[in-house]
């Protein structure tokens, strides 16, 4: 009796034992990458813009920070989703001197910024200063700190000299050259001047950074700009150039025309540093779907600003942008958020809500909008992003 006893106890404790083993496994999220490097514009910036120029207001943040933090959206982008997903906390904006923590790697994008430099001024306005070369040569000047600083690394919230070939580059950037030449040279100027030498340029920046250790580029394409309602009141277009889902043609063409040029540069950049993963990640499908069928998709509006002024088809003034105001015939005007933007594709009207930029994510972390084909799934044990 007494052996039998002692054996079932025995078999209950190792059973426990088991339990709890599985159960750490499972609350440990193991990931191949342990940084991210990302190079863009305000579609990934998270507080760059506005730690190099003070001057952020709300709405911006109202949806899950509730206040403004550094994004031009009303919460979390698709490079927060993308962190969140693969157990990396939020990235910390290379320019933001206080509070940062470079531990899991650094946000090099900010608002406004191109691939090309502008032709005439580093301060064209509406233009940043921080190109994507220059967003490279900070990349390159914070791994020599990293590499001098070594010794130190936790005390210093820097990462170990060793991260640069475990982590993961993310490049979105690109949709600022292609809106901001429209104007002066039109689509077919856009598309034999600009688009040309922007991929070129992507393609470069990509050797580069793998010459400083990355092995792992994600690179997100143009979403269909043709569905914006800052591009749908501002540019320049007739009725037979409007599709069934209110979407602008042409200008909708030329961006699948870049898109296709960048995923044939990247192709080409494969073959060029074949012991890397170069993928071309396809978000234009993603947002085209969300603006076509917003409510297919759990939305309600597709080409409409939540925050915006002017109600009508787009709740779009070019005149006085979100949250700002403005005296207009006479009168002082403000464009105001909506109450629910968990509706909307379009936050401000040219940058998506949380709710379109989590839809994205989603698709980017299951890993069906690569090419190649790339499962991160098998890299790293993906977290809910709700």
């Amino acid at each position: 009796m007494k052996n039998i006893l002692f054996s079932t106890m025995r078999n209950f404790m190792v059973y426990v034992v088991v339990l709890m083993e599985v159960s750490v496994r499972s609350s440990e999220s193991k990931c191949d990458f342990k940084a991210i490097f990302n190079f863009g514009d305000s579609n990934s910036d998270t507080g760059g813009f506005w730690a190099a120029f003070p001057a952020e207001n709300p709405p911006n943040g109202m949806t899950y920070f509730k206040r403004p933090a550094g994004r031009v959206t009303d919460g979390r982008l698709i490079i927060d989703f993308l962190a969140q997903g693969i157990g990396i906390p939020f990235l910390s904006p290379y320019l933001l001197s206080i509070g940062s923590d470079f531990r899991h790697g650094a946000n090099f994008a900010t608002a406004a910024s191109t691939v090309l430099l502008p032709r005439t001024s580093l301060f064209v306005t509406g233009v940043s200063p921080f190109s994507l070369g220059i967003q490279l040569n900070q990349m390159k000047q914070f791994k020599l700190q990293v590499d001098r600083l070594h010794h130190s690394p936790g005390k210093l919230n820097l990462p170990a000299p060793d991260i640069f070939r475990k982590s993961l580059y993310t490049l979105y950037i690109g949709q600022n050259d292609f809106t901001g030449n429209l104007g002066s040279l039109g689509i077919s100027g856009v598309k034999k001047k600009i688009i040309p030498q922007v991929v070129s340029q992507i393609s470069s920046t990509i050797k580069k950074l793998y010459e400083l250790g990355g092995r792992t580029f994600l690179v997100l394409n143009l979403a269909p700009i043709g569905c914006y309602p800052l591009f749908l009141v501002d540019l320049p277009h007739n009725s037979s150039d409007i599709d069934s889902f209110g979407c602008m043609i042409s200008y909708n063409k030329a961006v699948v025309e870049y898109n296709y040029m960048l995923k044939e540069a990247l192709a080409q950049t494969r073959k060029d540093i074949q012991d890397a993963d170069v993928i071309y990640t396809d978000i234009h499908s993603v947002m085209l779907q969300l603006f076509q069928h917003p409510t297919s998709n759990g939305l309600k509006y597709g080409t409409k600003a939540c925050c915006g002024y002017g109600g009508g088809a787009f709740n779009f003034n070019q005149q006085v942008f979100c949250s700002y105001s403005k005296l207009i015939n006479g009168k002082n005007v403000t464009a105001n958020a909506c109450k629910d933007p968990q509706n909307y594709v379009s936050w401000d009207g040219i940058h998506a809500t949380e709710a379109a930029n989590k839809h994205v994510a989603h698709a980017i972390l299951e890993g069906s909008h690569f090419d190649p084909p790339f499962s991160l799934h098998k890299l790293c044990d993906i977290q809910p992003i709700g």
